[in-house]
C-alpha cells in the first residue's frame, strides 16, 4: 500500500480508529475533571505514604498514573516478582477515592536485563552502543526486550485488571524520547521489511528513492541500508531518511500496540492510552496516525517562557484536540513551575500554575494532571518542580495546587467534562512529514521549521483577533471556511489535489513560502515553483532567493549568502522577508497582486517589483500565496488588511457574525484575549482568557460566573470585569 493510500485510510476511516473510550474516577458517578499526576511512592518509605493520601484529599486529587518507571520495583530479578507494595498503595488510593492509571512499567528496563542481554541496548548513526542508566536504554526492534516488556503487562494485567481502583491503563511512557534513532542490526533488517511491505518491489523504491543519483539503486531488499553515518560531509538521500523517519514513528508505534494488545487480551474493558509530546519543539512522532490507536488522546505539555508561554500552550492544544477529533483529551503531565532539562529554568509566576492548567481546560482537556506529585529528593529529577514540592505543605505551590483542585472540582459540579470545543472557521493544517522534511540538510535553507511556522500563523491569528484551529493534514477539514498551508514543503498529489477541490468548492485557501514544492517522495514537481499548486495559486516561480536575516545588510558568507548582500527584502506593505523570497517570473492574468519587493535591497536581488503575494479565483474560492516568510506580526498585518470586511455570504457560518475570517459569535476585537466555547447538549461553557500583561477590561457575560480567577467584579454601575494578567474568565450559560 502506498504513503498516499495509507493516509487515505487514516482520513476516511473512522472506522479503523479506536472507539472513543475515557476513564472513570471513583466518584459516584464516575463524571468530572481528573486531576492528579505522576506518583512515584516507591521512591520514598511507606511512612509517607499515608501523609501523600492526605495532602492528595486536601487539594482535591482524585487520580494519579502510578508505576510508570517501576519495573526494578516489580520484579527485582529475572525469576523473583514484588506487587505486595503495589497492592498496598492501590488499595490505599482506592480507598481514599483516588483512581489509578496503572503504567506498564516498561518506560525504564531493570539494570539487571542488560548484563544477561546486552543486544537489546539501541546502537546510534556512529556505531557505538548506548549505555544503559537513563530511560528507554532499549531498541524499538529488539525482540528479546518486547519478550520481557510483553511478560511484565500480562503479568501486570493479571494482578490489577479486576481491581475497581485501576481505571485505566498507561502503557509506556513518552515513546521515543530517548530511542527514537536506532541503528542497530535488528533495526536495518526490520526497516528492509518495512520497505518491501511499502514499496512492494525493489523497481518501484528506487523510483521512490530516486537512486538514479550518487549509484544508490538496489537490486534487492537486502541491499537497503539505514541512514547510518557516512562521514563528515555525507549528505543522506532525503527520500530514503523521509522513509527512515516514517518507518521509526511505525515503529514505535507498534511497539506501544503489542504492550496494549497484551494488555487488552487479558483486560479488555478499561481505556487505554500512551502519552503524546505535542509542543512547539518536539512533535517526534506521526501523532496524527498514533491517535487511531489509543482509547483516549493524552499529551505532556511543558511551557515555554516568556511572552510566547501562553500562545504556545494555546497551539500545542489547538493540535491536541485537532488529533482527539474534538473529543475531550487527557493533560498527562505538566509541570507547577520549574523544569530541569532546560539550559535555564524558569519558575512560573503571578497565577501561571492555575492559568495554565484552566487554559488547557479552555481548549478542550478534562483531564489536568502534572509531573510529579511529590518532588523527588535525588535524581535526575529532584529539581523538576511538583504538586508537593521540597519546601512542603507550607508553600506557595501547594496552595496552589489546592486552589486548582478547588476550581476544576467546581467545573466538575458545573457540568463541563465532555463538552466540545467549538471549532474555529479557519484550519491551520499540520503534517509530521512536512516536519520532518523541513529537517532535512538538503533544502535550500536549513532554517526552515514547519511546525514553528504553524505556530507563528497561530499566534498571529489571536494578534488579529481571531483564533484558529490546527488540523492534521490527513483529517477532514472539509467543512472549513479557510484553510492555511504554512511551510508545507511536500504534498503528495492526492492532498494537492484536496487542498485544490477545497478552493474550487468556496473555500479560501492560503498557501506559504516554501509549500508544495515536492510530492511525498521529495520529488520536485517540475515546470516552475510551487509546483504542485501552481495552477490554483495563479503564479510561477524559477528560484529561491534565500536571506540570512541580518538587518545591517552585512551578511556573511557562513550566513548563506554572498559578503555584503542585504540580509532583509522590505515588501510594498511595509512587511520584511528575511529567510526567503520564492522569485515569481509570471502571474495569471486574473490574479491580483497584493504586494511586491521594493526599495535598494530589493533592487540588489533583482526582486525589486516582483510579487511577493498574490490572491488569485479559484473556482468558487480563492487562493492566497505568501511568496515569502512573513514574521508573526506582518501574518497579522496582512490578516487585518485582507479580512477585514464580512466574510462571502455563501461561505459565512450561521455563527460567524464577526468581519474577520475565523471569529465566531462569541469572539472579540481584543487581541489582548483568548475566547473559547465548550458546549454539551445542555449548555454553553464560555472561556476569556488574559493574554496580555496587562489588566483587560472585559465585557459584562451573559449567563452563570463559574469562575473569575485574577479576575475584579465589575463596579457598580459599570458593565464591565477587570481582568488581570494571568487571568481566567469561565461562564455557563443553559440552553
Amino acid at each position: 500500500m502506498s504513503l498516499s493510500q495509507t493516509k487515505a485510510l487514516g482520513r476516511a476511516a473512522d472506522a479503523a480508529r479506536r472507539p472513543f473510550r475515557w476513564p472513570a474516577l471513583l466518584a459516584p458517578d464516575g463524571h468530572g475533571i481528573a486531576y492528579g499526576g505522576d506518583y512515584n511512592p516507591d521512591q520514598w518509605p511507606e511512612s509517607v505514604w499515608d501523609d501523600d493520601i492526605r495532602l492528595m484529599t486536601k487539594a482535591g486529587v482524585n487520580t494519579v498514573a502510578l508505576a510508570i518507571f517501576s519495573w526494578d520495583r516489580i520484579q527485582p530479578a529475572e525469576d523473583e516478582w514484588d506487587f505486595d507494595w503495589l497492592d498496598r498503595i492501590i488499595g490505599k488510593l482506592g480507598a481514599a477515592g483516588i483512581a489509578v492509571d496503572l503504567a506498564s512499567a516498561t518506560a525504564a528496563a531493570p539494570l539487571w536485563l542488560y548484563p544477561a542481554h546486552p543486544e537489546v541496548l539501541p546502537i546510534d548513526r556512529y556505531g557505538h552502543t548506548i549505555n544503559p542508566g537513563s530511560r528507554q536504554s532499549w531498541s524499538p526492534t529488539s525482540p528479546v526486550f518486547k519478550d520481557y516488556a510483553l511478560e511484565m503487562c500480562r503479568r501486570l494485567a493479571e494482578r490489577y485488571g479486576d481491581s475497581p481502583a485501576v481505571t485505566a491503563w498507561h502503557v509506556g511512557n513518552e515513546y521515543g524520547w530517548n530511542n527514537r534513532y536506532d541503528y542497530s542490526d535488528n533495526t536495518l533488517r526490520a526497516f528492509r521489511r518495512w520497505c518491501e511491505r511499502e514499496y512492494g518491489t525493489v523497481g518501484a523504491l528506487n523510483e521512490a528513492w530516486g537512486t538514479a543519483f550518487w549509484s544508490q539503486a538496489v537490486t534487492s531488499f537486502d541491499q537497503v541500508i539505514i541512514p547510518r553515518h557516512m562521514g563528515g560531509d555525507a549528505m543522506v538521500n532525503p527520500s530514503q531518511q523521509l522513509d527512515f523517519e516514517r518507518f521509526g514513528s511505525e515503529c514505535l508505534k507498534e511497539f506501544y500496540k503489542a504492550e496494549r494488545d497484551a494488555i487488552t487480551e487479558i483486560c479488555p474493558d478499561k481505556p487505554i492510552t500512551t502519552n503524546f509530546m505535542v509542543s512547539t519543539d518536539q512533535c517526534t512522532m506521526d501523532y496524527a496516525d498514533w491517535s487511531d490507536d489509543v482509547d483516549f488522546v493524552s499529551n505532556d505539555h511543558y511551557f515555554h517562557e516568556g511572552e510566547s508561554h501562553l500562545d504556545e500552550l494555546a497551539c500545542s492544544d489547538a493540535l491536541m484536540n485537532g488529533l482527539a477529533l474534538g473529543k475531550p483529551w487527557y493533560l498527562m503531565e505538566h509541570s507547577t513551575s520549574a523544569v530541569q532539562w532546560k539550559p535555564l529554568n524558569s519558575r512560573k509566576r503571578g497565577g501561571e500554575l492555575v492559568r495554565d492548567a484552566l487554559a488547557h481546560v479552555a481548549l478542550g482537556a478534562d483531564a489536568i494532571n502534572f509531573f510529579q506529585w511529590r518532588q523527588s529528593r535525588s535524581g535526575a529529577e529532584c529539581f523538576h518542580s511538583a504538586m508537593l514540592p521540597h519546601a512542603g505543605e507550607d508553600s506557595k505551590v501547594f496552595r496552589e495546587t489546592c486552589e486548582l483542585g478547588g476550581l476544576l472540582r467546581r467545573l466538575s459540579a458545573a457540568g463541563l467534562q465532555g463538552a466540545a470545543l467549538r471549532p474555529s472557521r479557519t484550519a491551520i493544517l499540520f503534517d509530521a512529514d512536512c516536519e520532518w522534511m523541513t529537517r532535512s540538510e538538503t533544502l535550500p535553507s536549513m532554517k526552515l521549521s514547519h511546525w514553528h511556522d504553524v505556530r507563528d500563523w497561530y499566534r498571529a491569528f489571536l494578534d488579529a483577533s481571531a483564533r484558529a484551529d490546527v488540523v492534521p493534514l490527513r483529517a477532514d477539514w472539509s467543512d472549513y471556511d479557510t484553510v492555511v498551508l504554512p511551510t508545507m514543503f511536500i504534498l503528495s498529489e492526492s492532498d494537492a489535489g484536496r487542498v485544490r477541490a477545497f478552493a474550487r468548492s468556496g473555500g479560501r485557501v492560503i498557501v506559504g513560502y516554501a509549500t508544495g514544492i515536492a510530492d511525498e517522495h521529495t520529488h520536485v514537481a517540475l515546470g516552475g515553483y510551487p509546483g504542485m499548486l501552481r495552477d490554483m495559486l495563479g503564479v510561477r516561480g524559477e528560484e529561491f532567493n534565500i536571506l540570512s536575516g541580518a538587518d545591517d545588510g552585512a551578511s556573511t558568507a557562513a550566513d548563506g549568502a554572498g559578503l555584503g548582500d542585504p540580509g532583509t527584502v522590505t515588501l510594498s506593505n511595509g512587511s520584511v522577508s528575511r529567510l526567503w523570497a520564492n522569485v515569481v517570473t509570471s502571474v495569471a492574468p486574473d490574479a491580483t497582486v497584493l504586494a511586491t519587493y521594493e526599495g535598494t535591497d530589493a533592487a540588489a536581488w533583482e526582486l525589486d517589483g516582483v510579487p511577493a503575494i498574490v490572491r488569485h479565483p479559484y473556482g468558487e474560492g480563492e487562493a492566497y500565496y505568501i511568496g515569502c516568510d512573513l514574521d508573526r506580526a506582518d501574518i497579522a498585518r496582512f490578516l487585518r488588511d485582507e479580512f477585514s470586511g464580512a466574510l462571502p455570504a455563501e461561505r459565512q457560518s450561521a455563527d460567524a457574525s464577526a468581519a474577520l475570517v475565523g471569529l465566531e459569535s462569541e469572539s472579540h476585537t481584543d487581541a489582548s484575549l483568548i475566547r473559547t466555547r465548550r458546549s454539551t447538549d445542555t449548555a454553553d461553557f464560555d472561556f476569556v482568557i488574559n493574554r496580555s500583561g496587562q489588566t483587560v477590561s472585559v465585557p459584562a457575560v451573559a449567563g452563570e460566573m463559574v469562575v473569575a480567577y485574577r479576575c475584579d467584579a465589575a463596579e457598580s454601575g459599570s458593565p464591565a470585569y477587570a481582568l488581570r494578567p494571568n487571568g481566567i474568565l469561565i461562564t455557563k450559560t443553559a440552553h
